[in-house]
């Protein structure tokens, strides 16, 4: 019988390999809440426990790459010629439908500098989207980026307690709301 398992891949698989917890621990966690065994995080990769604990020391470490992860994807959009307000927190919006399993992380780590740095990149971002929307005309001029921030947390604290099914229509329903507040009176 042939032996099950994997080849050690060495240290050039690194990159790979962390690539791989990050996208199965976004997975996993959203599938099984924040506090699923890492240990499925490291098989759903397909990598060893050792592998996973040289990358991320803690659960928080592998969640905050999993949130760093999201906002180089919002950064990456927001750079796109084009690409609006609007267009940046519907994919925030996504990625909360996606991880209302980090909720109860954040919302326990606020102290922590690495959320506090993922939340300044989030506003940086969104303050420079609103800029472009308010010389536009779309959002109230009095509008600030926490604000947006509070608008964001607002909602995801909404998602967090809707069973997956229900998220996204729920999200739209709670933007279709907020959004009154944010366009300048007719």
């Amino acid at each position: 019988m042939r032996d099950a398992r994997r080849t050690n891949r060495g240290p050039g698989a690194a990159a790979q390999n962390r690539a791989a917890l990050i996208a199965a621990a976004r997975e996993v966690f959203a599938a099984a809440g924040y506090d699923a065994p890492l240990s499925m995080v490291a098989r759903a990769a397909g990598v060893g426990q050792g592998s996973l604990y040289r990358h991320f020391p803690d659960r928080v470490s592998l969640a905050m790459a999993v949130f760093e992860d999201g906002v180089a994807e919002v950064e990456a959009l927001a750079a796109e010629p084009g690409a609006t307000l609007d267009d940046v927190l519907a994919l925030i919006t996504e990625q909360t439908i996606a991880s209302t399993a980090f909720v109860d992380m954040v919302s326990a780590s606020l102290a922590d500098p690495r959320i506090v740095a993922v939340h300044n990149r989030v506003a940086d971002v969104l303050a420079g989207k609103l800029a472009e929307a308010q010389r536009a005309g779309r959002v109230r001029a009095d509008l600030t980026a926490e604000d947006l921030v509070l608008a964001v947390g607002m909602i995801t604290a909404v998602l967090a307690k809707r069973p997956a099914p229900a998220r996204r229509v729920s999200a739209a329903r709670a933007w279709t709301l907020l959004r009154r507040g944010l366009v300048p009176d007719a």
